[in-house]
């Protein structure tokens, strides 16, 4: 019986899917079958931690606002803060005001003023 070349396309196949793992170590960047358990971990941690990062990231924007507000002794808390800035309906979101804080302080001590001033002034005439 004569000998039978094999096609391209599973060969093929395991090309992409070794490309897909080029930089991992041993066993996992050479035999197909655990670079296929690889590729799938991979993916999916990927899939999961896009999530988590965007999470991550409010989470830090919101200790450095709260850092800076309570620095200020304007507001006693971060929730504070964002509650006035909701009813004097500002359209900042926490990245901008994180931003602001880190570089800024003093721009975001203004801010802050700004909130509450109007809320001192209408407590004044009431007295």
């Amino acid at each position: 019986m004569t000998r039978v070349r094999r096609g391209y396309i599973a060969r093929r196949r395991r090309k992409k899917n070794r490309s897909l793992v080029s930089g991992f170590k041993g066993a996992h960047s050479r035999h197909t079958r655990t670079i296929n358990q690889q590729t799938i971990r991979a993916l999916f941690y990927s899939y999961r931690d896009r999530g988590r990062k965007k999470r991550y990231f409010r989470r830090l924007w919101i200790t450095r606002i709260n850092a800076v507000t309570r620095e200020n002794q304007i507001f006693d808390s971060y929730s504070q803060f964002i509650h006035n800035l909701y009813k004097k309906q500002s359209i900042l979101n926490r990245k901008i005001l994180s931003q602001i804080a880190i570089s800024n302080k003093i721009g975001l001590s203004k801010i802050s003023y700004k909130i509450i001033k109007p809320n001192k002034v209408n407590e004044e005439i009431l007295k």
